[in-house]
Formats: structure tokens, sequence, C-alpha cells
């Protein structure tokens, strides 16, 4: 398996990495306001800073995970 980490991908790959993720429900996210019926924000919101290389994928999920995305 590949790293996914900020430092080992570029922003073209991290911008996919989270649409490939996020299509686990079964559908696209285009539309879609699942995450924000769940409090947490949408989608493309709560994972921008990854794509931003601010943070990665397992800080903003602990963070969604104990309420602090909105």
């Amino acid at each position: 398996m590949r790293s996914i980490l900020i430092r080992d991908t570029t922003r073209e790959e991290r911008e996919q990495i989270v649409r490939q993720g996020l299509a686990a429900c079964g559908s696209s996210c285009e539309g879609c306001n699942g995450c924000d019926n769940l409090g947490g924000g949408r989608v493309d919101t709560i994972y921008q800073p990854y794509i931003d290389g601010e943070k990665e994928l397992w800080e903003i999920n602990a963070e969604y995970r104990h309420g602090f995305v909105r």
C-alpha cells in the first residue's frame, strides 16, 4: 500500500485520495450533504486542510470523531 501522508503525496494525489475514500458509500459527493447531516459540515470543507497539505487525514478524522470539525 502506498503512503497517503502529505510528505509522500502531491496535491493532485491527495485530491484523488479524498475522492476515492469518500466514494466508499457508493456514490460521489457531488450534491451530497450526508456528512453535513451528521454535523460535520460539507465534505469538501472537512478534507480541504489535507488537500492543502496542512493536516494529515488521521488528524481530521480524529477531530471529526471528537466533534471539533464543523
